[in-house]
């Protein structure tokens, strides 16, 4: 289903670019449109100058991008049911004393989750979030995993053996 909504994004918005990168960093973003025609980030209603920044377009992208994904109800059930993601650790993990592991993942990326968790989890660390990017949508997808510690080096070579896993970083 969502390749198909991602085809459908990309084939109503493919003739204007800016609309594109709107759609696309609403997404990113975790941004909806509410009934009003306005922009939301859960219930903080976000200004078209500040998307229009965001996203490096006119203001006028904005209105234009709302209306089509308006008059269109699969597009609008979409971007009118998005919700934030919520607070991720990856950036403040260091001023919180916790770990991060950062895996670039390839095309082959089922189980990787699960093998991943199961090496910390043996090693006796405990995790507080996992998150993955979408394999459809990114190009170079990564999974973060922030640990209640730092997680030592020799398990750089334990995630490697995993299939699917592209690259490893720890800090």
């Amino acid at each position: 289903m969502l390749i198909k909504m991602w085809e459908k994004i990309n084939e109503k918005f493919k003739k204007y670019p800016a609309r594109l990168r709107v759609a696309e960093k609403m997404i990113e973003l975790g941004l909806s449109v509410s009934d009003d025609c306005k922009i939301y980030c859960g219930n903080l209603k976000i200004s078209d100058k500040s998307l229009a920044t965001a996203a490096d377009v006119d203001r006028r992208a904005i209105k234009s991008t709302i209306k089509l994904i308006r008059e269109d109800e699969e597009l609008y059930n979409l971007f009118s049911s998005i919700v934030p993601a919520g607070t991720l650790l990856k950036n403040i993990a260091k001023n919180l004393k916790l770990g991060v592991i950062e895996i670039e993942v390839g095309s082959e990326s089922e189980g990787i989750l699960a093998n991943t968790t199961s090496l910390i989890t043996k090693k006796g660390i405990s995790i507080r979030q996992a998150y993955a990017e979408d394999t459809e949508l990114q190009e170079n997808p990564l999974l973060t995993i922030i640990t209640e510690e730092a997680v030592s080096g020799d398990l750089i070579n334990e995630f490697l053996k995993i299939k699917g896993v592209k690259r490893v970083s720890i800090y």
